[in-house]
């Protein structure tokens, strides 16, 4: 299948240009709902980096004894660890955590049992020389958890077996293991001079220990078990050894240092020390130029580089993302639904967003230019130079280019953010919030480039009366910072001023509106697409005036834009200038061109204007606001002239006559300026059609083509009443009325009537009058003429 050019176009443009795309078209598609989502979410990042603290360009390179290269004043309190102090602190803490020994009391029970256990086994009786010594050893090594060797058991198997020498090897041994023995008694000499902790594994009760009375050393235990089991009678030297070596070997220490719950210790005290801080006030000086940097300094500025890193500032980050988004979607859903003439398009929200954007960048940079002044001007407080930083020139923006409902939400969100940039400051809130108010009702209707600057004028004076109205608010007397601020606050206007008039043309540029300044330059007549029109269709150029003056009044009286509605009259038929002597005012009494073309060309001519019309306007960058009032003018009206001539033309085996044919493709008036254009665009035109324009006529005229055009639907889609029908219709009959007033026949002088005599007796010519007089002085008789035309005139 075959694709058009269009179509093909369109595949070859890429997803991102067309979304692109989207924020220019007169009525949003589809998308957008996410483009406004993808502008909310970049603005409340954009807005969250500019406003979280942040360390700025604070030096990091310097190092103890450096020469600082400029001051570093802190932009907001601080509280900064001291790294020295604080390490020491919690080394402090980790000595003081005194050594953990478990003492575990069953371990002596536990050998002294496994002993007597070996003891009986190998005393067990049995047939002489049937004992399975091997057999022995393994059973005695599964008790003992260490091997004896077969000799040893043949030692221990020639010990006496009766009751009494196993209750006299119980109590040796009890009386050892009964003591609490550890391994290296020098390190626990050592630990146990500043205290250790003993832990009771079985009541896990925990008692601080000074001294060493009553603890053994594994080599102090082993000593006395020997002197205990030495004493022992009834047994040969060589048993007694063998008996002391088996018991020397499963004596254990009962008293054993635990290294893992110490260290666990020593880090938890460790970490209960709190960093030692030291404050750092708001516009503290951290460092000066010219002076050495100290370690403290050095502290300091990478604290203050670091600001924006620290987890706190992570999750005060993530708040103040949650709340301007919901700032943002709250305020635009609440004014959506609740003011009529809050209704931002795309376009719109893109333009707010940078604006919004633009204005916090300025601002940043205010702050980091002030607080560089502050170390050059130190006289001069860095929070006075906050009072000139234009605050104001957003909201004036918006309101110049939209409407006062949309700057007021502007305002207040602006206002908002900026006392939360400035740490939180109402005082900030309020001077933002109102100014910006000021602003923006100074420039409501800025028909010309010195309303900024007297818009700029009302605003200085509303800022020093706030900034004297916040000074003595916050209970501070006068004083020499007070005239700082007013100066500053005098000299805000101005600046906002300036910076307004440099940028609309900017915004008009790369937005494609149309303020009224800009309206203003296209009502010049002298442009040369109006200069084109007056050579190429002069009737059209005259019928655009006429309509003009009509509309002009007639916004006056129901509240519309009078000069849109003039400026874009203007210019509403420049599509005409293509084919000029298609349209009746353009023909001069020669032949009419459409006698010799079919009805359905002629139609499809007089529709063509208004497309061309539309692309004339873009190329030229009139501006959308105008653009679409081209292409509503017409809106869906019937060409009734040539719909009927076809229809008489039309023979009974032709297909029938489609209405729609003859209709202008739309769409309808969607504003009131377009609605009126139409409205008097037809008015005019039918008003050169009365032979006898007398004003009941007029009126009678007015009223059949408004009716026409409201029982139309025409003027379904814009926002007129039937009021506002009713006050331009009077308007309407005014201006005509004055247009086509009757005038009287004026008398001819006195002297042309004379000379009409002496012409005709010269000729012959009989009159009834009587001869006049003839006299000496032919100028005598002039003046006497003309002080009698004077008199007939009323002048005299």
């Amino acid at each position: 299948m075959m694709m058009t050019k269009n179509e093909r176009k369109a595949e070859k443009e890429s997803p991102l240009k067309i979304w692109w795309a989207g924020f220019w078209r007169e009525k949003a598609g589809p998308e957008s709902r996410s483009q406004r989502y993808c502008l909310l979410f970049l603005l409340t990042f954009f807005l969250t980096w500019v406003i979280i603290p942040k360390g700025g360009f604070a030096p990091v390179h310097y190092t103890p004894g450096d020469v600082a290269s400029r001051d570093v004043k802190a932009p907001l309190e601080m509280l900064i660890p001291d790294e020295g102090l604080t390490a020491k602190k919690r080394q402090e803490a980790a000595d003081a955590v005194r050594p953990l020994y478990d003492y575990d009391a069953r371990a002596g029970i536990e050998l002294e049992k496994k002993l007597i256990q070996i003891l009986r086994l190998v005393a067990a009786e049995s047939a002489p020389g049937e004992k399975n010594f091997e057999a022995l050893a393994q059973q005695v090594t599964g008790l003992l958890g260490d091997s004896l060797s077969i000799e040893e058991i043949r030692w221990l198997d020639g010990l006496p077996k009766t009751p009494e020498f196993i209750e006299a090897v119980r109590t040796a041994i009890n009386a050892v293991l009964r003591s609490k023995i550890v391994t290296n008694n020098r390190l626990f000499s050592a630990d146990v001079e500043r205290g250790v902790v003993l832990r009771n594994l079985q009541s896990q009760q925990e008692d601080v220990v000074k001294g060493g009375e009553g603890i053994l050393d594994l080599a102090s235990a082993q000593t006395l078990l020997h002197k205990r089991l030495s004493q022992i009678d009834g047994l040969s030297r060589a048993q007694k050894q063998t008996l002391i070596a088996v018991c020397q070997r499963i004596l254990r220490p009962n008293l054993t240092f635990n290294k893992n719950e110490t260290e666990s210790r020593k880090q938890q005290a460790l970490e209960a020390v709190a960093p030692v801080l030291f404050q750092v006030k708001k516009g503290e000086m951290i460092v000066r130029e010219g002076e050495r940097v100290t370690v403290e300094q050095i502290q300091e500025l990478r604290a203050l580089s670091e600001l924006g890193n620290e987890p706190g500032n992570q999750r005060t980050a993530v708040g103040m993302f949650i709340c301007i988004s919901l700032l943002f979607f709250i305020m635009h859903r609440f004014a959506g639904r609740n003011i009529r003439k809050y209704n931002p398009g795309n376009r719109d929200i893109l333009f707010l967003t940078v604006v919004l954007a633009g204005l916090f960048v300025l601002i940043k940079v205010s702050i980091f230019v002030s607080t560089a002044l502050e170390g050059t001007l130190p006289a001069i407080d860095g929070a006075s130079y906050y009072y000139v930083i234009p605050f104001a020139a957003g909201a004036m923006l918006v309101r110049i280019v939209l409407n006062s409902e949309i700057a007021l939400f502007f305002t207040l969100s602006v206002a908002l953010l900026a006392g939360v940039l400035f740490g939180n400051s109402l005082f900030i809130t309020l001077y933002v919030f109102l100014g910006s108010l000021v602003g923006a009702h100074g420039v409501r209707q800025c028909k010309q480039r010195t309303t900024l600057y007297r818009a700029g004028l009302i605003l200085s004076l509303a800022n020093v009366s706030l900034v004297l109205g916040l000074h003595l608010l916050s209970g501070r007397g006068f004083e020499v910072q007070l005239l700082y601020k007013l100066g500053f606050a005098l000299g805000n206007g101005l600046v906002c001023a300036v910076i307004v008039n440099g940028t609309v043309p900017l915004i008009e540029y790369l937005f494609k509106y149309t303020t009224d300044v800009k309206l203003l330059e296209l009502a010049n007549m002298n442009t040369p697409i109006l200069r084109e029109l007056m050579i190429q269709a002069p009737g059209t150029y005259h019928h655009s005036i006429i309509v003009g003056n009509l509309v002009e009044a007639a916004a006056e009286e129901i509240n519309a834009n009078p000069l849109l509605a003039r400026v874009a009259a203007y210019y509403h038929d420049i599509g005409k200038i293509k084919k000029p002597l298609y349209f009746v005012e353009n023909i001069r009494g020669g032949e009419n061109r459409h006698d010799r073309l079919a009805p359905s060309m002629s139609a499809l001519i007089l529709i063509s204007h208004v497309k061309d019309g539309a692309e004339m306007a873009r190329e030229i960058k009139l501006g959308e606001a105008l653009v679409d009032i081209i292409r509503q003018h017409q809106g869906t009206a019937l060409i009734k002239f040539f719909y009927e001539k076809a229809k008489t033309q039309a023979g009974t085996d032709m297909p029938a006559i489609n209405e729609q044919d003859y209709r202008y493709p739309g769409p309808k008036p969607q504003t009131r300026e377009a609605a009126l254009i139409m409205l008097a665009d037809a008015v005019e035109a039918a008003s050169r059609t009365l032979t006898d324009p007398t004003p009941a006529r007029i009126q009678g005229l007015v009223q059949k083509i408004i009716n026409n055009i409201f029982n139309d639907g025409q003027l379904n889609e814009c926002e007129l009443t039937l009021k506002d029908l009713h006050n331009i219709a009077k308007s309407f009959n005014q201006i005509l009325g004055g247009i086509f007033h009757q005038r009287i026949d004026y008398p001819e002088p006195a002297f042309k009537e004379r000379d009409k005599d002496a012409t005709r007796k010269k000729n012959g010519d009989d009159s009834p009058r009587e001869p006049a007089k003839e006299t000496q002085d032919t100028h005598v008789t002039a003046e006497a003429g003309r002080k009698e035309d004077l008199k007939r005139l009323g002048m005299s």
